[in-house]
């Protein structure tokens, strides 16, 4: 047998009558937690900017000195890719619950749809989960182990679309009255429409003059961008879930003369304001397009910006970066306050978490509690712009790094 010095040390202890003094957490010198998502197939590009932020969230946390109630433990960050299907995100998930039994939490599976799969597996193996994924349906199951840091779909749609309006009367002097929908059938989308669809566009005074739905990927847009040409709306919600389909939307805009500004269109998600949109489409064609997310830099998280430009070549922090580095401080939390890298003390210390410090500063709102559901409580939207070939916070206004700009019709 081959002895550690921590076991000769305990044994030692138990020999002269002290080993009771001896912290069990003292033990645990590694700490794993998961991030599931897509790192490969079209959602890939997202899953990578996920893994950066964790990543990074990890250096600063085991350089500070780890898990300080676990004797100065290290996180190790164990990734399993969840493909482009939700049978395979499913797979994956049982993969990374049978393979590593000592995991005490993950994060993931970016698109709402896999995120449904993932944590019906999560859950039956009592593996608290934290997500950015949009869906209402992901906590609306009465699951113990799934804690939700966006907003759901639904409360974006309600909070954004009153935003937007505003947003258009002070900068165009005029109020919208017609809007467009073109939107894939994945879950975020779907959760996000559902409200406005059911009474939301109508109450708001706005005509909906396009309703239409795809089955991604999209084999050619000129169907639907005919349909909105036709109508010329003054809001068109834009709603894929894939950089390759926004690319193919925006571009099919701009062929019919619908571009820069003559519709404005905005967007949910922050698959429209990653970096690869500008290399693929330039900063001319995205010019003034928005769209509706979580999470993103803003004002006050300078330093965090800086440090991850700086560390992974990126341009910008997407809300993919910023809420899995924001993710694993709340495990970190989370495992201090259980002290022991238990996922069930973990689960039960993020339900009774409440702060508004440490990893509330990566989430909009400023607080770091979840209701009974899973929710988090105060969680805001944030509206981004691309200005002059960078993604910017334009609102809430506490939060924006530039004052927003409406793109004014033709």
């Amino acid at each position: 047998m081959t002895w550690t010095a921590m076991q000769r040390t305990f044994v030692l202890a138990a020999m002269l009558g002290f080993a009771s003094t001896i912290p069990v957490a003292a033990q645990t010198s590694e700490v794993k937690v998961g991030l599931i998502a897509p790192i490969s197939g079209p959602w890939a590009r997202q899953g990578e900017l996920m893994l950066k932020g964790a990543n990074l969230a990890i250096d600063v946390i085991n350089r500070e000195g780890g898990i300080r109630t676990l004797g100065g433990a290290k996180l190790k960050l164990i990734v399993f890719d969840a493909g482009d299907t939700v049978e395979k995100a499913k797979n994956a998930a049982q993969r990374m619950v049978a393979q590593e039994p000592d995991l005490i939490g993950a994060t993931g599976a970016w698109l709402s749809s896999f995120t449904l799969g993932v944590t019906e597996v999560t859950e039956r193996a009592e593996l608290p989960v934290l997500t950015l994924s949009y869906s209402d349906q992901i906590t609306a199951r009465g699951f113990k182990y799934v804690f939700q840091t966006s907003p759901t779909g639904g409360a974006q749609a309600n909070s954004a679309l009153p935003a937007l309006i505003k947003l258009a009367e002070s900068a165009s002097g005029k109020k919208p009255q017609s809007v467009a929908i073109i939107m894939d059938n994945t879950a975020a989308p779907v959760s996000f429409a559902k409200p406005m669809r059911e009474g939301g566009i109508e109450k708001l005074g706005l005509k909906l003059v396009v309703d239409e739905t795809f089955t991604p990927p999209l084999s050619d847009a000129t169907p639907l961008i005919q349909k909105v040409r036709s109508s010329r709306p003054d809001l068109l919600l834009l709603l894929p879930t894939s950089i390759p389909d926004d690319k193919m939307c925006l571009e099919k805009m701009h062929e019919f003369g619908l571009g820069r500004g003559r519709v404005p269109v905005i967007s949910n998600g922050a698959h429209i304001a990653a970096p690869d949109m500008l290399k693929n489409l330039g900063k001319d064609l995205l010019e003034g397009v928005m769209t509706i997310v979580a999470n993103w830099g803003a004002k006050g998280q300078e330093d965090i910006i800086k440090d991850f430009t700086a560390k992974t070549g990126e341009p910008w922090i997407t809300q993919d970066s910023l809420s899995t580095y924001g993710d694993m401080l709340i495990f970190k939390e989370a495992l201090e306050k259980a002290g022991a890298a238990d996922r069930r003390k973990v689960a039960e210390a993020i339900r009774t978490m409440d702060t508004a410090d440490g990893p509330a500063r990566y989430y909009p709102g400023g607080r770091v509690k979840f209701d009974e559901n899973g929710r988090r409580v105060g969680a805001d939207v944030v509206v981004v712009q691309w200005q002059n070939g960078v993604p910017v916070t334009v609102y809430p206004p506490a939060s924006a790094m530039a004052q927003p700009i409406w793109p004014k019709q033709q």
